[in-house]
């Protein structure tokens, strides 16, 4: 933690969660807003559903692969200048979609977003440490999740507006616009919260050494994949709403936004929940709730889709009821993977969200692909993928049992034990 941090930022602690969530918002707005334009840009540009697919494939393993060096470039010259470099290049990649005339240039552009936009969500988590102690900073974790989950809510609902009313070159260019406000924003009020005594030499060797040190650490591994992969239980509707919600459940592409309201009020909902938490039970005890929630959601979904045709009515709510229960545990688990390495929180957060978003770009470019057109495939891939996570975190549990098993495990100091 920032020894300066209660000089560094004065006004409310809800106001930098704010601050830091429209940074992640980034991420959200570059994939959910183009969504309900999906067939307006395939026919356009003259494009394949496959290859409309790649377009959010190459976003995501470029956002993968970037995220190896936001983390390590935050801890050495600090968490601003990454932030406003991220933005930046941001809005140009947007500017050049909003000007693409091929598909092969509207995957060059998507793919440049990619690289950029994982900056402020890198960033955000090694932020919020720095500036917290433990207990706070899951609140302040939750309530970055919360104002985060508002993105992908409007996000479709904005895009399917646009495109119906302006064409889907209109998007882009509102999420450019997005970016500039963004950039603007954070150069006046984002703090510098990396204190000079922490940071991180940046050079081959000293980034070589961080990454074998994360990457061979098996209780780091199994943490972010229990964190990560889960997430695409749900992201895996996401991805495949086209499909999903235009083909399965015959929904106009203005009408997409029910299917995020109620994903992302689950995502708010097991957020604003484990906020309330914090403190009062143990990480180990929230992160079991998440995993039994999920399995719960997963087991009704699954027998839903085998058993009946797919209807809105039945569909949507069990993929909410999983999106709260993801939201419950994710923070806490966030934390941990934090505070295994506290001199490199930046370089943690950067493995963890490769993890995640390397999940994300094979969940994207491989599997929707292959079940996007069967709701019983799309049921069972779901719970398949929080199952892997789910095993992730039996073998935390068996392997290191301490895990999470007192409040102050999220911060590395003494604490009193609380109900297991």
């Amino acid at each position: 933690m920032n020894p300066d941090a209660h000089q560094l930022w004065r006004a409310p602690r809800w106001a930098l969660a704010l601050l830091l969530a429209l940074i992640g918002m980034l991420g959200p707005f570059a994939i959910d807003t183009y969504l309900p334009a999906f067939s307006g840009i395939a026919q356009t540009l003259g494009a394949t559903p496959v290859e409309m697919q790649q377009t959010l494939s190459a976003y995501l393993f470029g956002f993968a692969f970037m995220n190896l060096f936001h983390g390590a470039m935050a801890d050495s010259f600090g968490r601003r200048p990454v932030v406003l470099w991220g933005i930046a290049i941001y809005t140009l990649a947007c500017v050049g979609c909003a000007l693409s005339q091929t598909i092969g240039q509207l995957v060059f552009f998507r793919g440049l977003q990619g690289l950029s936009t994982g900056a402020g969500i890198v960033v955000s988590r090694a932020v919020i440490r720095d500036m917290f102690a433990p207990a706070q900073a899951q609140k302040v974790m939750s309530q970055v999740t919360i104002y985060f989950g508002i993105a992908p809510a409007i996000a479709p609902l904005i895009g399917g507006w646009l495109f119906v009313h302006a064409g889907w070159h209109s998007i882009f260019w509102f999420l450019a616009l997005v970016g500039v406000g963004l950039w603007i924003a954070n150069f006046r009020l984002l703090p510098e919260s990396l204190h000079v005594s922490q940071r991180q030499p940046f050079n081959v060797r000293n980034l070589m050494q961080g990454y074998w040190e994360l990457g061979s650490n098996p209780r780091f591994l199994l943490l972010a994949l229990a964190s990560g992969v889960p997430f695409n239980g749900m992201f895996l509707y996401v991805l495949a709403a086209p499909a999903f919600l235009g083909e399965h459940l015959h929904l106009a592409p203005t009408q997409f936004f029910w299917f995020f309201m109620l994903t992302i009020t689950g995502i708010m909902g097991g957020a604003w929940v484990s906020g309330r938490m914090a403190g009062r039970i143990s990480p180990r005890r929230q992160i079991r709730w998440g995993f039994a929630i999920m399995l719960l959601a997963s087991a009704i979904n699954v027998t839903g889709n085998l058993l009946f045709t797919p209807t809105v009515g039945w569909a949507l709510p069990p993929i909410a009821l999983f999106t709260f229960g993801w939201a419950l545990m994710v923070p806490v688990v966030t934390l941990l993977v934090l505070d295994m390495f506290p001199q490199r929180r930046g370089l943690a957060s950067s493995l963890q969200s490769v993890i995640a978003s390397t999940a994300n770009g094979l969940v994207a470019g491989v599997i929707v692909p292959l079940v996007m057109h069967s709701t019983r495939a799309l049921a069972l891939t779901s719970a398949v993928l929080m199952g892997v996570g789910l095993v992730a975190w039996i073998l935390v549990h068996w392997l290191w049992p301490g895990t999470g098993k007192l409040v102050a495990d999220v911060a590395n100091q003494p604490a009193s034990v609380v109900q297991p």
